[in-house]
């Protein structure tokens, strides 16, 4: 009974598990591309190289693993795959890199946190998600979106005083002329970029929750969608890097650290986790993590790089870890309302249910039976007809 209680706390905290280590994973990209864009790196060729390694790393895993449990191909299937590949690796990706040129990482970052609110439209449009405003779950998730969103933003544009932590250097002037070195001369194009590629993640996430009731193989279904990802952002760095063969070149150095990173990490590994959380939890569960990688990034950057930390970014995480929370509770009380519809749908009958039922079909039917439940009363053929018989 021990083993089994415990198999099943197991089996309800991987989700969330997996979904903060996927976002400790995820928290690491944007320092790393960042400094690779920034050494001349091209963002369409860092694209390509991303999927590509991710494809040649779980190709392996997904023969073996889903040999069993891999369905049939269908075209329709094939549709929605090569969409999958154009939504998030070939434009998403594109857009956030391009704009991360144009703007910082820290900004990029925080812009991305709008994901659970444009997850949760699109769900609640698609009638992936159940809405009803008049319960109090319901109530929490909308809440928790908006705070999860809020919160982020507070992070980005709400300094206030400088906390003196005995850990992080307090060098004002160093830290103003380091931002003002990084930032790029259109944050707003950049901005734009970003947000459209958010829009275009949201999608994403949506048709990839449509497209696991079909074809229910996270594994493999993750390996082609970065197949089909390399191929269709490798003609679109093909036709914007024309005639510079120079971009495709790559050494050991911080180039090949981005490719490999993002390949492994935030493209195989997370489309392979997020696959599974979604088949679980659903899109909306997937989402509301985002906001915790920048989270994450702020303590990592606090502690690593020594960068000072501001009241509005504890502020900041703060509403964002409870926007977090009311959206997981939400999301819980979901879980348990819909446990408890298939409980009853698949409980069998009273015996006072059938006694009524048998009543109502004597009392209302002048035919020469009546239904029983076979299961619980199985009379001699003899008796069965002189009950008959008796009923008017």
């Amino acid at each position: 009974m021990t083993m089994k209680a415990s198999a099943g706390t197991y089996n309800q905290a991987m989700p969330y598990m997996a979904m903060v280590f996927m976002r400790f994973g995820s928290a690491g990209l944007p320092i790393v591309a960042k400094y690779a864009l920034n050494k001349g790196m091209s963002q369409h060729v860092l694209v390509v190289y991303r999927f590509a390694i991710a494809t040649l790393v779980l190709a392996p895993f997904a023969i073996v693993f889903d040999r069993k449990v891999r369905p049939k191909m269908t075209l329709s299937v094939f549709v929605q795959i090569v969409l999958l590949g154009l939504l998030e690796p070939a434009i998403d990706q594109n857009l956030y890199y391009t704009g991360m040129k144009y703007t910082t990482a820290t900004v990029a970052t925080a812009l991305c946190n709008v994901l659970p609110a444009f997850v949760f439209l699109l769900a609640w449009v698609c009638r992936l998600e159940k809405v009803n405003m008049r319960k109090l779950h319901c109530q929490a998730k909308i809440l928790g979106t908006i705070g999860t969103v809020g919160g982020a933003m507070i992070m980005t544009m709400v300094n206030g005083p400088m906390l003196p932590l005995p850990w992080t250097k307090v060098n004002n002037q160093h830290q103003s002329t380091n931002i003002a070195a990084t930032t790029k001369e259109d944050p707003l194009k950049g901005a734009v970029m970003i947000l459209v590629g958010c829009v275009c993640w949201a999608c994403f996430v949506i048709l990839q929750a449509i497209t696991l009731k079909s074809y229910p193989a996270e594994l493999s279904l993750t390996t082609l969608i970065c197949l089909m990802g390399t191929i269709e952002s490798g003609i679109i760095a093909l036709v914007m890097e024309k005639g510079n063969a120079a971009a495709w070149s790559i050494h050991w150095d911080s180039k090949l650290l981005a490719a490999v990173y993002s390949g492994i990490i935030c493209s195989g590994v997370a489309y392979y986790i997020g696959a599974m959380v979604i088949q679980a939890k659903g899109p909306v569960f997937f989402a509301a993590f985002n906001p915790l990688t920048m989270v994450i990034v702020a303590i990592m950057s606090s502690f690593i790089f020594s960068e000072i930390m501001y009241l509005g970014r504890v502020i900041g995480a703060i509403v964002i870890v409870l926007g977090l929370y009311l959206v997981l509770w939400g999301k819980g009380k979901d879980q348990l309302s819909s446990d408890l519809d298939t409980n009853i749908k698949a409980a069998p009958p009273s015996s006072g249910e059938q006694m009524a039922t048998i009543s109502e079909t004597a009392g209302t039917s002048n035919q020469d039976f009546v239904l029983l439940d076979v299961s619980r009363v199985a009379p001699a053929d003899g008796s069965v007809k002189e009950n008959q018989n008796q009923i008017p």
